[in-house]
């Protein structure tokens, strides 16, 4: 009788949040669909505070403060800004399509990059309901990224003689929208300087995935020809 009081009594006189690991675990709801995080209050935690716990390979416990989504993504590099890429493409408002060049390797290849905004002057009639970059116009957006580096010195050209003469198996792959960076790698495929001709090969990206490709055809000559 004495043993079963006192075991009773044992029970009753435990904490309600435990200091024990196992013990919190066991308190806190079980994760599902109706409650898909755990109680910050089964699991004893201030709310306020935003934490992430690291376990090293040596066992120590380590609280890192989280890092906010609007600081976890890097800018993009700069290697031709807005005002340098004025001086090399002849194009201007509202036809000239590229923000900002991040990788350029001369005679190689270009990376330009253009940020696609509700402004965009071509998004109230394509289409008022449902804002989707026109093809036309990303084709044209990596065709000058193509000019950019087919307008230096190492490949020859120069803004006064620089035409679009064509593409070839282009796709479309996934549409771009308002609020989209396009991101554009064309590559030099073939260089013929005695005819004025380069082939490049274009692949444009929106958060890592594929929306567009296409090979196109770059031609020099004067404006008679």
């Amino acid at each position: 009788m004495e043993a079963s009081v006192m075991a009773r009594f044992h029970l009753h006189s435990q904490p309600l949040f435990s200091s024990s690991p196992a013990l919190s675990a066991r308190s806190a709801p079980p994760l599902s669909i109706s409650n898909p995080r755990p109680s910050t209050l089964a699991l004893g935690l201030d709310i306020k505070n935003r934490f992430v716990t690291r376990c090293s390979v040596d066992g120590a416990v380590k609280v890192e403060a989280e890092v906010p989504v609007e600081k976890s993504f890097p800018p993009f590099p700069t290697v031709m800004d807005i005002d340098q890429i004025r001086n090399i493409l002849p194009h201007r408002f509202p036809f000239l399509l590229v923000d900002r060049v991040i990788e350029y390797t001369p005679g190689v290849t270009a990376v330009g990059i253009k940020n696609v905004t509700i402004n965009d002057n071509f998004f109230p009639g394509h289409f008022p309901e449902r804002p989707i970059m026109p093809g036309v116009l990303m084709i044209e957006a990596m065709a000058q990224v193509g000019g950019l580096l087919m307008l230096q010195p190492e490949v020859g050209g120069s803004r006064e003689n620089f035409f679009f003469a064509g593409i070839d198996k282009v796709r479309f792959r996934k549409p771009v929208i308002a609020g989209d960076t396009l991101i554009m790698r064309m590559t030099l495929t073939k260089l013929q300087k005695r005819f004025g001709i380069a082939k490049m090969e274009g692949k444009a990206y929106v958060g890592g995935n594929l929306v567009c490709e296409g090979e196109f055809l770059m031609a020099t000559g004067s404006a008679s020809e």
